[in-house]
């Protein structure tokens, strides 16, 4: 789905997220750096969403407007682990506030890929997201970009709770969803038969590197989608979600 970052009134940036649903609760997945990122100065105070409001005319959507802050503290969950910071954040939504024609497919637990063996290297990936904020802007969809797996799949690589992928991708696939297509019965009869991975966070580049003869890598990070576990875990509930129009905060 279509994440817009804004401060205030104004529009900063365009990104990818995904709905996780675990244990009655809903999330929305994105990169952390899509809602906070002090290096490039990016301080959003809130995002807007488009949702499908009826499955058979995909015309038809609302847009969704979460705030990031609440009473001065971050609304968002991220993460630590041995590396340093984790590129992933969630954000709880209120399902129940959601407008009753909302149409929504989430992924759980069972979508996540817990043999790392049945993933070798090469492996036909799936990044599903809006690069540089393209999409079919009447029927509300995302478009996909073919990837495939680039280091061994489980293996931190170097370090990081993260493993490449071998893919063109652009700004604004921050937070896509990266799956491998499943055939396991379950899978198949929830209406989303794919194994989720991991969730791509941007470009990789060797550096240094000379940039008059050699061409960056076309590589990419995806962290590992089992933080998801970790991140959605049993803690005290986040600010809900907030219907539009909604109301812009000062800026």
């Amino acid at each position: 789905m279509s994440v817009v970052t804004h401060a205030g009134s104004r529009v900063l940036t365009r990104a990818s997220g995904f709905f996780f649903e675990r244990n009655g609760r809903l999330w929305l997945v994105t990169s952390r750096h899509v809602l906070f990122d002090e290096a490039s100065d990016h301080h959003p105070d809130r995002i807007e969403l488009e949702l499908h409001v009826d499955a058979e005319n995909l015309t038809r959507s609302l847009c969704w407007s979460m705030p990031l802050f609440r009473d001065g503290r971050a609304v968002w969950r991220q993460a630590r682990d041995s590396g340093g910071d984790v590129d992933v954040a969630v954000l709880e939504l209120d399902a129940e506030a959601l407008p009753p024609e909302v149409q929504m497919r989430a992924f759980t637990p069972a979508h996540l890929q817990a043999a790392y063996d049945e993933v070798p290297v090469g492996s036909a990936l799936l990044v599903v997201g809006f690069p540089l904020g393209f999409h079919d802007t009447l029927h509300h969809l995302p478009v996909v970009r073919q990837a495939a797996v680039a280091s061994a799949f489980g293996v931190r690589f170097q370090g990081q709770g993260y493993f490449l992928t071998d893919a063109r991708t652009h700004r604004g696939t921050s937070g896509a969803a990266v799956v491998m297509r499943s055939s396991d019965e379950a899978l198949v009869a929830s209406g989303l038969p794919w194994k989720l991975l991991g969730v791509h966070a941007g470009r990789m580049d060797m550096m240094p590197r000379d940039e008059k003869h050699d061409e960056v890598l076309g590589l990419n990070c995806t962290w590992y989608a089992d933080v998801l576990l970790a991140l959605t875990g049993e803690r005290p509930p986040v600010v809900a979600a907030v219907a539009e129009p909604a109301v812009p905060a000062p800026p």
